[in-house]
Formats: C-alpha cells, structure tokens, sequence
C-alpha cells in the first residue's frame, strides 16, 4: 500500500499555488465536455464495453505509491518512500477511480489520454490535475490515428493549451477506434441486422397472391405494410382465398445471426486484448481458469498491464515527479503477488 501521512511528507511536498487559468479557461467545465462518436459506437457492443469495464474497473482501484531506486551492488532495489498527496485525489473534485479509469479509457480507445495540471507546489511540480476527455482535444500537429510521441500543439473546446501544463499518456497499443474499426463495424452491422429480425412479431415471411386479376407493385406493397402493421397489435391475421402467408424456411438462429455475432465477439475481444471468457465470447483455446484469483490475474496481464505501465511511466516523468522518483500501482493485493514472472495461465485439456 501507498505511504501518504502528512507527517512524513517530503520537503518539497510545500503548499500548492494554482495554475493560471489563461487559455484553459475551459478546463473543468464538465458540461462542455463530449464522448467522441467512434467511442460511442464502440461502447454500444457489449464485448467492447465490458472489456473496458473490467480493465477501467482495475485501473480505477489500484493505489498508487512511489519509490526510489538503490544499487546493493548487484541490482537495483526499490526503496519505498512517502507520496504525494494527489495519489490519493489527483483531481480535488473527483474521485481517484474516475480520474484513473477515464485516462485509461482514452489510452484504451484513442491510444493517448490528456491530463491538465490545475495546481503546483511551490518547486513547480504538479500537486493536482485534472482528465480532459478526448471528444474535446484535437492536436494540429499530428493527425493521428497513430501517436510518435508528445503533442506541441493542443487545443481543447477549439482554444489552445499551453502544452507545460498538459500532461500526455501514450499506449504502446493503437486505440481500439483505430485499429478495430472494421471489426467494429461488422459487428454493428450484424446487430443491426439481428435487431431488425427481433422486431418482428410473428416469423418472417411474404404475402403472396394466388388467385384474382394480378396487383400491382403499390398495391401489393400496401398489403404488406398493412399486414405488417396488424401483426404489431394482433397476432391473429385474416386473408381471403386470393392471397396466403408463406413463412420463410430460415431457422431462429440463422435470422439472429447467432454464429456470425459470436465470431464477431471473439474477434471484439482479440482487438480489446482480454481473454476471451472474460467477456463471454466463445472460444477453442486450450486454457481453463481454475478460480477468481487466476482470472484478475489473466485480465491484468493479457489486457490492462501495457495500460498500467503507460500511466506509472508517464507519472513518473521529470515533469511530474522530482527526477529518481518513481511511480506505480500497488498490484500485490489484487495480483496476490509483486513478481510478475509468477503468474502464467493454467492450461488443461480443450474446452469444449
């Protein structure tokens, strides 16, 4: 666990001076404040947006505590030492767990996240921060959808930062929008599809006219239409010796397009980077999971570790912590270890 007693802080933990509002006038004005439309879409799939719920949900709960590095003559050794008092709130107005998990969704979605400082300590480093939601940033030189590195040219709400007091994550893993965008959009395109299929209320079929002077396309597409229409308060229909129903041969499952969505979800969980029965999403593999600890341990190494290590690393930078001290979150009571080389998947025989 992090160490933060006030009694124990360190000299240069002296008293915040705020950071001059200027351009930012707009930073921590929530209403302003969007969720991108690729995001959005994103999230409508369920694979997707459980995928970011767990990870975010792991992101959000982990302490943070800092450290320094000491060479005993063979290795380097960590020493922990006490932390600053934004790991506990980085943003006086929020919650750790919301701050945490919205820079993780933008790392996870876009690939980069952006944080803003509000307010210093007297040595100039940060004492609080704030999320700025990627929906409201655009960067004029770079383009995207693939980050080389810092931005120097960062607007938010349209005005321009100063690019001192932002502070810039990057993934080493392309934001999902980007790279799981056809993926994406197959999926989206078979719900589509499944829904129109769910909303009727009878099977599937055609009207078809076997007696009597032939109609014409307006007037059979009006019969249809009323037929259609009857179906959605009565589930009883009438029709006279001219014309009869005839129900389609497709099954239930092929309507809903059940084996198509399920390879469209386990293709979703693949570009989220999470085992796939973390999410539902069926699966050949030859790995089974014995127990609770095994499957937080599968989620946080297969999926939100190259997250966590962006946000320690960025934290741990000369522009937010003094430099030799160090950044990271507290795994071991989650893990149920501190040396990662220990946890490796079970295997066993195929699943079924």
């Amino acid at each position: 666990m992090g160490i933060f007693g006030k009694r124990n802080a360190p000299a240069f933990a002296s008293a915040p001076i705020q950071a001059a509002a200027g351009a930012a006038s707009q930073v921590g004005a929530f209403l302003s404040y969007q969720v991108g439309t690729a995001e959005e879409r994103a999230l409508s799939l369920p694979t997707i947006s459980r995928a970011r719920d767990l990870m975010a949900s792991v992101v959000g709960s982990l302490d943070l505590r800092s450290y320094t590095l000491e060479w005993d003559g063979e290795r380097y050794e960590k020493v922990y030492v006490p932390g600053e008092s934004w790991f506990t709130r980085p943003d006086p107005r929020v919650t750790r767990n919301f701050f945490m998990a919205n820079i993780f969704s933008d790392l996870f979605f876009y690939g980069r996240a952006f944080a803003y400082v509000t307010a210093r300590y007297s040595t100039g480093f940060p004492s609080a921060m704030t999320w700025l939601p990627q929906g409201n940033i655009s960067t004029e030189d770079q383009a995207g959808p693939q980050w080389f590195g810092p931005s120097d040219q960062i607007t938010f709400n349209g005005m321009e930062l100063p690019t001192e007091n932002v502070i810039q994550f990057y993934s080493p893993i392309q934001g999902v929008v980007y790279m799981g965008a056809r993926a994406i959009d197959i999926a989206l395109r078979l719900d589509v599809a499944a829904k129109r299929f769910a909303s009727n209320e009878i099977a599937a079929g055609y009207l078809q006219q076997v007696s009597g002077e032939p109609l014409d396309a307006d007037d059979l597409a009006d019969l249809a239409s009323a037929w259609a229409t009857a179906r959605q308060t009565n589930a009883i229909g009438a029709l006279n010796e001219a014309v009869k129903f005839v129900e389609f041969s497709s099954d239930p499952s092929k309507l809903q397009l059940t084996e198509a969505r399920q390879f469209a979800s386990l293709q979703l969980a693949n570009v989220a980077n999470v085992p796939p029965y973390l999410v539902g999403a069926p699966t050949g593999s030859t790995f089974t999971y014995q127990n609770a600890q095994q499957a937080r341990q599968d989620l946080v190494l297969f999926g939100a570790m190259p997250y966590l290590r962006a946000i320690e690393e960025t934290l741990s930078g000369d522009n937010v912590l003094p430099r030799g001290r160090h950044v990271e979150f507290d795994l071991e009571d989650l893990m149920g270890t501190t040396d990662l080389s220990d946890l490796t998947p079970v295997e066993d025989s195929p699943s079924a």
